[in-house]
């Protein structure tokens, strides 16, 4: 049986201000950096799976 999901903890003062600082700070990528990052993992894939055979993903 699962143990139960502990209640997530409120943030105070700094460090509820960093929270929502960084919160901001979300980077965001072009469409053409999407696609070389994707690009770089599909090869990465298929050099391991060369290595070492199949990878089966499972959501």
């Amino acid at each position: 049986m699962a143990r139960p999901i502990a209640e997530t903890p409120t943030l105070y003062g700094k460090d509820a201000e960093r929270f929502a600082e960084n919160m901001k700070k979300v980077e965001t990528l072009s469409k053409e950096e999407r696609q070389a990052n994707r690009a770089a993992l599909e090869k990465r894939i298929k050099s391991a799976e060369e290595k070492w055979g199949k990878f089966v993903f499972v959501p």
